[in-house]
């Protein structure tokens, strides 16, 4: 499915035709122009929000989105009997039979690759775009932060940058951009009667004591009350009434998922994933530029198919319902769903003990799932080999997909982060300067 190349230019043609201004020598190359998938400086933006279902420890493509039937028990164990979808030709694993109905509304890349098979550095490269080096950089995340957050007009009543409900833990998702642009962590569990979001909700007290507490605290604060028409406490003030629009206001009440239909919530799995996914569809819909559902328990070193039929049902449900939500309410043409992990997991089983039928890290192949947000639906991307152990047409690298998902955000991946320490760096580096790349996913996005 990979488009035909372009014609190349040297870099001595570029220069002798005058296009190596300011965006024409951030883009060059030794393939030339960053692939002829370069975007203009500046992108037209056809999402507005992002969530990024983030399988903490690597999900197994041939369990998920690249079966495999026919490599043999050593290869698929019991999962053998892959899924037909609502797509001619596509067929995902059995386990996911809801996606499977979806197939319309997104896009499978079976040919992501990095070839890393250790967590932290995986994790930071499919996340920033870039391999460890002296300088650490922002995630996609905090990079939709700084670009389309409190100093571009956001003005919404929670942070910009979610992250349900545990920090990923794997670096600093900031990077020197600095703590202003950190994730907010919700911690707690939607699933649970209350959903404790951490400086919001305080477990084990009601709602009323809790004003109670700020009446009594106010009462008893004589001195704030003498001095509160003096200048310098107005911004002590505002804070303050900022902190109850939050504890109480529509911050509490994006979080607060009592409003919804009972059916609703059903639909989407009563556990914590499902509820999860109802929280992110909340928060776009609040205008959340960037949202992280971080889902743990993927590094399944042993019993892998026992954890995959408790896992895969509740992904299948949660990120199906999430799709056909977002669609229903008109909001999966502007919100880019991105699913995958730091890596996928080895091919063949490894059924000798102590593993007892577990997979390893992989990093040579493994696939991710991407919808809406200018992101076409019903095509495949890439293929990897008939064991899924190696790609076999068209290798899609980590900068490829984020730099993707930047320009449908209307994010130039060249433009330069803004940042206190002066540093003069792209959101994404040009193919001489980084990781390999082979080019914006143009297959499946828009025009």
């Amino acid at each position: 499915m990979q488009t035909p190349h372009e014609q190349r230019l040297t870099r001595r043609e570029v220069l002798q035709r005058g296009l190596a201004g300011a965006a024409g020598v951030a883009l060059l190359g030794p393939r030339g122009l960053w692939a002829q998938d370069a975007p203009p400086a500046t992108p037209t933006p056809r999402a507005t929000a992002v969530i990024q279902v983030w399988l903490w420890g690597g999900a197994c493509h041939l369990d998920t989105f690249d079966p495999k039937p026919d490599a043999g028990a050593d290869y698929c164990g019991p999962l053998a009997s892959p899924v037909a979808s609502n797509v001619d030709g596509i067929r995902i694993g059995e386990l996911l039979p809801q996606l499977a109905r979806q197939a319309d509304k997104y896009s499978l890349i079976r040919s992501l690759t990095h070839g890393i098979n250790a967590h932290e550095t995986a994790a930071y490269l499919v996340q920033t775009g870039r391999q460890t080096d002296r300088l650490v950089f922002p995630s996609a995340g905090a990079v939709v932060s700084a670009l389309r957050g409190y100093d571009h007009g956001y003005r919404g009543p929670v942070p910009p940058y979610i992250v349900l409900t545990q920090p990923q833990g794997r670096f600093s998702e900031a990077g020197f951009l600095g703590p202003r642009y950190k994730p907010f962590a919700t911690g707690g569990d939607p699933n649970q009667a209350r959903f404790a979001v951490e400086g919001l909700v305080q477990p084990g007290l009601t709602d009323e004591r809790q004003q109670r507490r700020r009446a009594l605290l106010r009462a008893l604060d004589t001195l704030g009350a003498a001095l509160a028409d003096e200048p310098q406490f107005e911004h002590f003030a505002a804070c303050e009434r900022q902190a109850d629009e939050l504890i109480y206001g529509a911050a509490r009440r994006i979080f607060d998922l009592s409003s919804e239909p009972a059916e609703l919530r059903d639909r989407y799995g009563r556990n914590t994933f499902g509820q999860c996914c109802l929280v992110a569809r909340r928060l776009v819909e609040a205008g959340v530029p960037y949202v992280t559902i971080n889902s743990p328990g993927w590094d399944t070193h042993k019993q892998h198919f026992q954890a995959m039929r408790r896992k895969l049902p509740e992904l299948d449900q949660g990120l199906a319902t999430l799709l056909a939500d977002l669609a229903d309410r008109g909001l999966l043409e502007r919100t880019i769903v991105w699913c995958c992990g730091e890596f996928g997991r080895t091919p063949r089983v490894q059924w000798e003990p102590p593993w007892n039928g577990g997979r390893g890290h992989f990093g040579a192949c493994f696939s991710a799932l991407v919808a809406g947000g200018g992101f076409k639906g019903g095509h495949v991307v890439g293929a990897s080999d008939a064991r899924g152990e190696r790609v076999a047409q068209r290798p899609v690298y980590p900068r490829d997909l984020l730099g993707s998902i930047y320009t449908l955000l209307g994010i130039d991946p060249q433009q330069r982060l803004p940042n206190a320490r002066g540093l003069d760096v792209p959101i994404l580096p040009s193919p001489e300067d980084g990781p390999k790349g082979g080019g914006l996913l143009r297959e499946i996005m828009d025009a």
